[in-house]
């Protein structure tokens, strides 16, 4: 009677780890792809200009997030208006107008869609832009006990000479903090990029006023 008890536990035991086993060795599967930011306005119809996009994959087996931004394919529904590269750089192309960006991936034949970024392309009413010409107002100021520069792409600031300046309504401004020794620095506030990152990135839908920390 103890043999047949044994052995019945131990077979037991081996089904048990043979389930375990075949659960570890799923392959990962992605649920979804999340597209950010989640749009972003252009001031012109300028090629020049550009807006860089990540796309963000969520895994199961084992539960996981992680940029996927070089592994989606990337389209644009209106290439005519906004043309995306590979890598999910974004910029305006030959219109102006609205326009869909957006990431898919297939995964093991199933096809995974993302979010939709809504990029718009205003330029000057001379190419029938509903809001051509409109300007808005980007200002610069600096805190903490460090000291250092701050200049904009497309040009316009250059902090301490500049620390405000009026861009086209849609233009995604890059501002970059430069430290000067023996400073170092500290922070952005109030950017459209990620906190704590240089440079800081800002679109200009309306007037805004952003804050960079040297220490």
């Amino acid at each position: 009677m103890t043999r047949k008890w044994f052995s019945i536990a131990a077979l037991s035991l081996a089904a048990s780890v043979l389930v375990s086993l075949s659960s570890c060795a799923h392959n990962r599967h992605l649920t979804s792809i999340s597209v950010q930011p989640s749009g972003v306005e252009f001031g012109a119809v300028d090629p020049s200009l550009s807006a860089n996009f990540k796309a963000f994959g969520t895994y199961t087996h084992p539960p996981q997030t992680k940029d996927i931004t070089t592994q989606v394919t990337w389209q644009s529904d209106i290439p005519q208006v906004a043309q995306v590269s590979s890598a999910g750089v974004v910029s305006p192309n030959l219109n102006c107008g609205t326009a869909g960006v957006f990431a898919t991936f297939n995964d093991g034949g199933n096809l995974v869609v993302s979010n939709t970024a809504n990029i718009t392309v205003d330029g000057p009413a001379s190419l029938g832009c509903p809001t051509g010409g409109a300007l808005n107002t980007l200002t610069v100021t600096t805190s903490g006990g460090g000291s250092g520069t701050v200049t904009s792409s497309p040009s316009g600031i250059n902090c301490g000479t500049t620390c405000a300046a009026q861009f086209a309504t849609g233009t995604t401004v890059t501002l970059t903090a430069t430290p000067i020794s023996p400073s170092t620095f500290g922070s952005w506030t109030n950017c459209d990029s990620p906190v704590g990152t240089n440079p800081c990135t800002v679109s200009l839908t309306a007037d805004r006023s952003v804050t960079v920390t040297f220490n």
